[in-house]
């Protein structure tokens, strides 16, 4: 079996690579090519510890294999991060093991590259002002693949915490040597072409009528029941795309107005849909939002992705 490591996938898949191995595996879902099977959850020995198993199957590229995350908080006493994602890829003439990918950095990459992908469908081409709302680990992701799709000139950060806010805005003026700020949530919305939301709200973040006509959404934190951060206003009056639509509405952005009886399943789009021909932005001063609940079926296409690359390139490992 082979082995690809954090560190040689962190180096050899690029945000550009991700966000292409993601437009082409939506390609596929949208065309029935292929499937996302159960989840199964389950825990450790210890209070708190859990760990979930996502897989899927890419039928037209022949891609199969599953996902594992897991969450040990006691990790961060002895200095370890408390996520981590292992990606088992299968032989698809076998089905016996054919590589372990390790697969936290990648996991953070496939679901910004999601989001890069419905920006460069639905948010307006003239997009520059970027509003992040959070300034965690998984936003610095979502900007580096926003700006690959869109010219990104401006940044703003709105945080629950303003320190953290500041220094994630010096961050990317620093790195990036582009313009940031940390501003309050109503500013940054207020101001926005593009607003990708990045935390785990349980409640909305900001008030619908904040948000201007023509700016699109990404939807990134929910992906658990209770779980909100949009105004149900808003996924009410707005264009619906979502990664699964059926996890939008379980697990998803899209659950409590579901609930509340103020939207349908009809009202959403799938964004592979999307790619293969439905429509999207049919106007300037549409709003859009895109939910990503995320899928096995992203984690099998990046990692196929990694193990390729890696291989090219002699970085693989054979245990």
């Amino acid at each position: 079996m082979q082995f690809v490591s954090e560190e040689v996938a962190a180096q050899v898949v690029s945000v550009a690579d991700a966000i292409e191995a993601i437009d082409a595996m939506f390609r596929e879902y949208g065309q029935g090519l292929a499937e996302v099977f159960p989840v199964v959850q389950g825990h450790g020995p210890d209070p708190g510890t859990s760990f979930s198993i996502k897989s899927g199957l890419i039928q037209g590229s022949r891609k199969v294999g599953l996902k594992v995350g897991s969450y040990w908080p006691d990790n961060r006493a002895q200095g370890l991060k408390a996520h981590a994602s292992t990606t088992l890829l299968l032989d698809p003439e076998t089905g016996f093991p054919k590589a372990l990918v390790s697969a936290s950095h990648l996991t953070s990459l496939r679901t910004a590259a999601s989001d890069a992908v419905a920006v460069r469908l639905l948010a307006r081409t003239d997009s520059r002002t970027l509003a992040l709302l959070g300034a965690g680990h998984q936003a610095w992701f979502e900007l580096l693949a926003i700006r690959e799709v869109r010219p990104i000139d401006r940044v703003l950060v709105a945080n629950r915490s303003t320190l953290a806010g500041e220094a994630f805005a010096r961050r990317i003026r620093a790195e990036l040597d582009l313009p940031a700020e940390a501003v309050p949530v109503r500013e940054a919305v207020s101001a926005a072409d593009i607003i990708a939301t990045v935390t785990a709200a349980r409640e909305p973040l900001f008030r619908a009528e904040w948000v201007r006509p023509g700016t699109h959404v990404s939807a990134m934190g929910a992906d658990q029941v209770g779980k909100q951060e949009l105004d149900s206003n808003l996924t009410a009056s707005a264009s619906l795309f979502a990664d699964v639509v059926q996890q939008s509405v379980s697990i998803g952005e899209y659950q409590t107005a579901f609930k509340e009886g103020r939207i349908g399943m009809d009202r959403i789009t799938p964004i592979g849909a999307v790619l293969n021909g439905a429509p999207g932005r049919t106007s300037d001063a549409q709003i859009t939002v895109y939910d990503s609940s995320g899928m096995a079926l992203q984690d099998i296409a990046i990692c196929s992705l990694a193990l390729s690359k890696a291989a090219e390139k002699g970085l693989v490992l054979t245990v």
